[in-house]
């Protein structure tokens, strides 16, 4: 496509080569000859390998004559010159006589106002040789002379590829046309002023030598072949292209300041909201170094996290005052258990020196002869044995609570006829009983009834209860009975008073004894059960003992899936202790059935 700006028209004589009519200010187009045409021509030729076409290049272009308005409109580019054979008809030939040339300017138009994407029109051919450029020292060079070669080089071969598209690239121009090159002093300090406000306000989008580069390729009116084809560019400075952003750029920027003007007022109002919850919390904490002060932690706080807080405080508080509590019951407890120890020591010190003084006296008598005959020394003999089993028994006592405490005492469990072992254990006592003139009462069923216990363990216990009782009464009675249990139901055995429910719950028997001596106050009784615990000196230490019976007992029915419990209405009031052991499944099944046998023959 040719370019339509005519600047000046010349119509040359071919034969003399003189100018007949001229606009171009005595410059010559271009120098076309009588062989660039046919002499003759029978016709009017209307085809474009007639026009001869030829660049002119313009004059360097001189940087203080542009304008200093952001749009600079040049004139002056790369001309091209246009000839065709102007032919005069004689006779029914048409011979050529004249040339018509005329010179077409490249219309190039430089918008460098901001915001513009236009930019400055520089156009190439297709061997990279610059056309037109804002900068008139290139015109008619190289591209492979300038700065970023390479890219300008990527960017051609794109454009022949067909591609329309734009690219970035680095010192193009090498002068700004935009520049005021005015002498006025006030409008250079204004320029440089505007150039150097952004760098310090930090505004500046881009270096001064970045351009944005749009290209295209487009037939070149030189060329015949289509392969040569023009390459336009449009460029401008990436600072006139994202100029619209300095806009936005302001704005984010007034945006910033109000936004951290806005933190700052919520930064000190949230402070003070922040401190002062704060403040309470530490007061508190330092307000409960006493655990006994009366503060109490702050609550209703506008901050859900420093309620949890608080609460959390609060809990922390009450853990620490309760572990304090522990710690002084356990200190008290730690010190009652250190004088128990100290009072047992002295009291089984007593113990042990009376059967060893016993077991020495008895034999120190014999051996030294004061024996006068064999029945006073077999006597003798008799006494340091019973106070050497009697030594024995407090061993085994020291060894089986120490045993119990470590877990490492063994029991043997087998089926055991409790009404049996109950017997066998109230005879050993006889001799006792009616040396202190006791009454016992016994309320053992004919029937037999089988726990699973380790027979010499429960006989144990059953002495060391039985025994406590006929030592603590001085008078009165001692009554002892079997109870068979189902579950919340008592049954006994000489009675018809059956339990409404059987099924497969557990079935249990309770050894009741009860005795009316001396009893136990009831802040006393829960100490029992505690090795080397005994009542009061002044009203038991005369009747003896180690302190470990209770103990002992508790922890052989606990070992027998038992229990023991002890219970006294008060001094002189005397004592009620309750054994209890599950019966074994199967027996439990035959009495019931034998039971139901029996009310049925009733019947």
């Amino acid at each position: 496509m040719l370019p339509t700006q005519v600047r000046c028209v010349q119509l040359i004589n071919l034969q003399t080569a003189e100018s007949v009519a001229n606009t171009c200010d005595d410059q010559s187009i271009n120098s076309p000859s009588l062989s660039m045409w046919p002499l003759q021509q029978r016709q009017l030729v209307r085809e474009m390998s007639n026009i001869d076409i030829s660049y002119i290049w313009p004059e360097q272009l001189n940087p203080d004559s542009f304008s200093s308005d952001d749009t600079v409109t040049q004139k002056k580019q790369v001309s091209l010159g246009l000839s065709v054979p102007v032919y005069v008809a004689e006779g029914s030939e048409r011979q050529l006589r004249y040339a018509l040339s005329i010179s077409s300017d490249l219309p190039m138009q430089t918008n460098r106002t901001r915001g513009s994407l236009t930019g400055s029109t520089v156009v190439i051919d297709y061997k990279g040789t610059i056309l037109a450029s804002p900068d008139p020292n290139r015109v008619g060079g190289n591209i492979s002379d300038g700065p970023d070669a390479e890219r300008l080089k990527s960017i051609i071969r794109n454009a022949q590829e067909g591609k329309k598209d734009f690219a970035h690239i680095f010192s193009f121009e090498e002068i700004d046309v935009s520049k005021n090159s005015s002498n006025n002093p006030l409008r250079e300090f204004i320029d440089e002023f505007k150039k150097i406000l952004p760098e310090l306000l930090g505004l500046k989008l881009s270096a001064d030598n970045e351009f944005l580069v749009g290209y295209v390729a487009t037939s070149s009116p030189v060329e015949r072949d289509d392969d040569k084809k023009w390459i336009v560019l449009a460029i401008t400075p990436i600072d006139f292209a994202l100029s619209g952003l300095r806009e936005v750029q302001k704005v984010l920027i007034i945006l910033i300041f109000c936004l951290v003007a806005a933190s700052v007022i919520a930064t000190i109002y949230l402070a003070r909201d922040l401190a002062r919850p704060l403040e309470k919390l530490r007061d508190y904490a330092l307000a409960v170094n006493d655990l006994d002060s009366p503060n109490k932690v702050p609550r209703s706080i506008q901050i859900r996290e420093f309620n949890q807080l608080a609460i959390a405080l609060e809990s922390m508080v009450y853990r620490l005052k309760r572990w304090a509590d522990q710690l002084e019951v356990t200190s008290k407890e730690a010190q009652v258990a250190n004088q128990l120890k100290s009072e047992f020591l002295a009291n089984i010190s007593h113990e042990l020196r009376t059967p060893l003084n016993g077991i020495i006296g008895s034999i120190q008598l014999i051996y030294d002869g004061f024996c006068d005959t064999k029945e006073e020394e077999m006597e003798f003999l008799k006494q340091a044995n019973d106070s050497a089993i009697h030594l024995l028994g407090i061993i085994n006592d020291i060894l089986d609570i120490r045993k119990i405490d470590s877990e490492t005492l063994s029991i043997y469990l087998k089926d055991v006829d409790i009404g049996k072992l109950l017997q066998e254990t109230i005879d050993l006592f006889r001799k006792d009983i009616e040396q202190k003139s006791l009454l016992l009462n016994l309320n053992i069923p004919e029937q037999v009834i089988i726990v699973n216990a380790d027979q010499e363990k429960l006989k144990q216990v059953f002495e060391n209860v039985i025994g406590n009782a006929i030592k603590f009464t001085e008078k009165g009675s001692i009554n002892i009975y079997i109870i068979q249990e189902d579950n919340n139901y008592i049954v006994a055995e000489n009675t018809n008073n059956l339990s409404d429910n059987y099924g497969n719950k557990e079935r249990r028997v309770l050894v009741k004894i009860e005795d009316t001596g001396i009893g136990i106050s009831p802040e006393q009784q829960d100490k029992l059960f505690q090795p080397f615990v005994m009542v009061d000196g002044t009203k038991t230490r005369k009747f003896g003992g180690n302190g470990l019976g209770l103990a002992i007992s508790r922890g052989l029915m606990e070992m027998m899936n038992g229990s023991i419990h002890l219970y006294s209405e008060g001094v002189d009031r005397g004592t009620t202790v309750d054994i209890m052991m599950p019966i074994k499944a199967k027996q439990a099944v035959k009495t019931e059935v034998q039971l139901n046998s029996q009310i049925g023959s009733r019947e």
